[in-house]
């Protein structure tokens, strides 16, 4: 029944996983075993951004970040991550969520120390700008329309 769905509705096992690494060296592994499927896309949403993401054991979601203009949201859907903030470490578990303000300042991600695969449902919204700042690396990303830059934490570019 779940693959006789048509949009609006969405079977997410029709979507296929994809792992990719966006930041630069030497940060390029950073996202070694996340993987995501794209779900807001292909269902055309413009506003805001869904994404499913998979970790491996062993793996992040990011590099622990916060954004300017971006509200972040996350749902657990299966496993056990651990979410990383500056106020500190948290274990989750499935039908946990929490939530990321804009200008928060609270930088977060996710780290599967399980033996067992986690899974989540990210959403975010979709900027026009943004500024991204990693505080445990030399590395900032500056979003302004639909351009994106990384540069190093003094406005470098890489």
């Amino acid at each position: 029944m779940a693959n006789d769905l048509k949009l609006p509705a969405l079977d997410p096992e029709t979507t296929e996983w994809f792992g990719r690494q966006v930041y630069p060296p030497p940060y390029d592994t950073a996202m070694t075993g996340r993987e995501r499927r794209i779900i807001g896309d292909v269902l055309g949403l413009t506003q805001f951004g869904v994404n499913m993401g998979r970790l491996a054991p062993g793996a992040n979601s990011s590099l622990r970040h916060t954004h300017s203009g971006e509200d972040e949201f996350v749902l657990i859907l299966t496993g056990t991550p651990t979410l990383v903030t500056d106020a500190g470490e948290q274990l989750l578990g499935p039908g946990i969520m929490a939530g990321f303000p804009a200008n928060s300042g609270d930088g977060h991600r996710l780290e599967n120390r399980s033996d067992a695969p986690a899974t989540y449902l990210e959403v975010g919204t979709r900027a026009e700008k943004d500024e991204v700042i990693y505080p445990d690396a030399d590395l900032r990303l500056l979003k302004s329309n639909g351009e994106r830059t990384f540069v190093h934490s003094d406005g470098t570019p890489y």
